[in-house]
């Protein structure tokens, strides 16, 4: 158990080292846009029509997001100092609708550390923290920033998108363009509400 602890502390340890601020990023992010490119081993003209909707989409979220309250309350009053690791990639919709939101609470409290860190660079990490298999992402890692003990994780999406993607696979057999179509318009009802709340429900957890 111990030679399993420290590999996956290395592994950390190495990912962090991989790992970009918000800001970075998104200059990353912004200049491969510029060069017709996303980010990721694999290129495609999708996927950089992907990652060129999600400049707009995070450009946007970065002006509208709100923390409310009560969840700005409950991270202010963290009694121990975090690190936020979060696995993404720049053509990925659910990363663009969520990094923004996760970025706003990282700000409310000195307390937190946020890490991005890009999934295909990273992949040791991110087989361990695959959902049914699939390497899903947006993915965050919360971690103990003295120890990188992993306290929790989360992802990649919200339960409220996460049922709504299950129901129209029920329907129709496929998740098509339509679908996405779908999630996006329920993130942006949702205005990022359902993200911070059960963000804060796992620190509540830890807590309790």
């Amino acid at each position: 158990m111990p030679n399993k602890v420290n590999k996956m502390i290395n592994t950390i340890q190495q990912t962090l080292q991989n790992s970009f601020s918000y800001t970075d990023y998104r200059k990353l992010a912004t200049e491969l846009v510029t060069q017709g490119k996303s980010t990721g081993h694999e290129q495609s003209n999708d996927l950089f029509h992907y990652s060129e909707l999600n400049e707009a989409r995070m450009n946007r979220l970065e002006k509208t997001i709100t923390i409310t309250n009560d969840v700005k309350t409950k991270l202010e009053n963290l009694d121990k100092n975090y690190i936020w690791l979060v696995l993404a990639e720049s053509w990925c919709g659910d990363a663009a609708q969520i990094l923004p939101v996760i970025y706003k609470m990282s700000q409310v409290s000195e307390k937190i550390t946020l890490k991005i860190a890009l999934r295909d660079d990273n992949d040791i990490l991110m087989q361990q923290f695959l959902s049914n298999g699939s390497r899903s992402i947006p993915k965050l890692i919360v971690l103990a920033a003295e120890t990188l003990e992993i306290i929790a994780d989360w992802g990649p999406r919200p339960n409220g998108a996460k049922q709504l993607i299950i129901d129209y696979k029920t329907i129709h057999g496929v998740v098509d363009e339509n679908a996405k179509i779908a999630l996006q318009k329920w993130y942006l009802l949702d205005k990022g509400s359902e993200i911070q709340n059960e963000i804060v429900a796992l620190f509540e957890s830890i807590l309790a």
